[in-house]
């Protein structure tokens, strides 16, 4: 065994003086107002011949390319070990769109980018028609975005000294399923559960928080790493730039243990999961671009406040809040010599694939809608329809040409704790599968890390279908997560063999 080093560091995501069009829903969000600062805060530790570099984003997604990006811009210190940087996002869907065409594999993989030229003689209906020349967009914002995220891999590193650290565990009601099942064996993410032929939530939730608090030399708490299994996303509908309820989360922490206190959130499995509570549904207090939310007549119910506001998202946060402070007071020991060991590999995953008749259904019901609205304008509701059929036709294509596609995941031990990566908004029963046979005490799991490669859904959810279980929602499919799953295990067992 040897001593750990941690080092932490902060920078700010958002541009100066610019524009941004918030990522994450099917409609455009032009803003320059700013409800919460987005930011990267990255923990670097370093034990015996071993070491690794969390940065985690408070954006919507890391795509790959962003992560190799950052590499690139690390290159000029050899010192740092560039392949053992780990960058993942929160989900927040009130940060910049960074994207750009070349972020994904293959002709025919743009999804809703290639919606406009399935449909050459439909407009789309700009919602914010934003023509300045200060947009923060494409190129500028990847590289923003890769130059930031490497400042603070560099300075977490270089700030790194003796430490300790001790975990710790909480249990706060933040995220719940979020796909509704009927008794024809449908299922509809947002789906109304007032219906009578409503069934049952497809999956569970996860109350639990995975937490490891560090401390300097002289056993001041220096930084909280919290692992909650549900995405930033109290906010997602609203036209403001803010880090959602883990910017609260770190307000609240720095009000109580101090402002030099870091505060890294990691999002668990949760591609199901989200912060409001289908059964005990309440209404947004402003109405919302979203054709799933709408309710006729609903029951107001006694229960959380809005979901969809600052009120819920102020009120996840102290969930939050409270639990990593009754954690922390039991803590009664520290650990400052333990091990470290870290592994990265690329795993082929299979490409989820469409039948010839999936594709020609798909191609005539897009061929009706482009005839019924020729020379027409549509909007983001229709747009969000007939991605679903783009999405079928692009598989198609890909699928001549690629079996599988390569995604990285990393493995981890620190003493008797776990980490374990994965690219995608992974359903909760993967998460809940690798955790429950994990050799570890406790296990961290971190998605929408290190790529971002859609939702990865269950069998169950397939065969229910709706959106996040789609085709056009993710690139792997069940038989895709159930390697993911045994791979996962795999490899924290040979870590954890000594």
């Amino acid at each position: 065994m040897s001593r750990i080093k941690f080092g932490w560091s902060e920078a700010n995501l958002l541009p100066q003086g610019k524009k941004v069009d918030l990522a994450g829903q099917f409609y455009e969000r032009i803003t320059d107002v700013v409800e919460d600062e987005i930011t990267v805060t990255a923990l670097a530790m370093e034990c015996g011949e071993d070491a690794a570099i969390f940065c985690g984003c408070d954006l919507v997604s890391t795509s790959h390319q962003l992560l190799l990006s950052v590499r690139e811009k690390l290159a000029s210190r050899p010192d740092i070990p560039a392949d053992k940087v780990i960058v993942s996002a929160i989900h927040t869907h009130t940060a910049p769109q960074y994207a750009r065409r070349s972020d994904s594999i293959g002709k025919g993989s743009r999804g809703l980018s290639a919606l406009t030229d399935l449909l050459p003689n439909v407009k789309y209906e700009r919602l914010e028609s934003y023509e300045g020349d200060d947009l923060f967009e494409g190129e500028e914002a990847h590289d923003f975005f890769a130059s930031r995220i490497a400042e603070a891999a560099i300075a977490a590193w270089d700030n790194r000294k003796e430490g300790a650290y001790a975990a710790g565990f909480g249990r706060a009601a933040v995220g719940m399923c979020r796909r509704v099942c009927y008794d024809d064996g449908s299922a509809k993410m947002w789906g109304d559960t007032s219906f009578a032929n409503f069934e049952t939530l497809e999956a569970g939730n996860d109350s639990g928080i995975e937490l490891i608090f560090t401390y300097s030399a002289d056993k001041t708490l220096t930084g909280v790493i919290a692992n909650v299994a549900c995405p930033a996303q109290v906010l997602e509908h609203r036209s403001f730039v803010s880090s959602d309820y883990w910017g609260k989360v770190k307000k609240m922490l720095r009000e109580k243990l101090g402002e030099d206190l870091f505060v890294l959130g990691l999002c668990s499995a949760a591609g199901d999961q989200c912060p409001r509570d289908m059964i005990r549904w309440v209404q947004p207090e402003s109405p919302i671009n979203d054709p799933n939310i709408k309710r006729t007549n609903p029951v107001e119910r006694g229960a959380d406040p809005s979901m969809f506001d600052l009120s819920g998202c102020i009120k996840a946060a102290r969930r939050i809040k409270d639990e990593i402070l009754y954690a922390l007071e039991e803590v009664t020991e520290t650990v400052s010599d333990t091990t470290l060991s870290h592994t990265a590999y690329i795993l082929d995953l299979p490409l989820r694939r469409v039948s010839i008749a999936e594709k020609e259904k798909a191609e005539e019901v897009i061929q009706r809608f482009a005839e019924a609205n020729r020379g027409k304008t549509i909007n983001f509701e229709d747009k969000a329809r007939m991605h679903i059929h783009a999405g079928t036709l692009n598989r198609y294509v890909l699928q001549q040409q690629f079996n599988t596609f390569p995604i990285e995941v990393h493995t981890l031990r620190l003493g008797n704790i776990a980490f374990a990566t994965n690219p995608f908004e992974l359903f909760l029963d993967y998460g809940n599968k690798i955790r429950a046979r994990s050799p570890a005490s406790q296990t961290f799991l971190i998605q929408l890390c290190c790529g971002s490669w859609g939702y990865l859904p269950t069998k169950k959810a397939e065969e229910g279908s709706h959106y996040s279980a789609y085709v056009s929602s993710g690139y792997a499919g069940h038989d895709g997560g159930d390697l993911l799953v045994r791979k996962t295990l795999t490899e924290l067992n040979k870590l954890f063999q000594d």
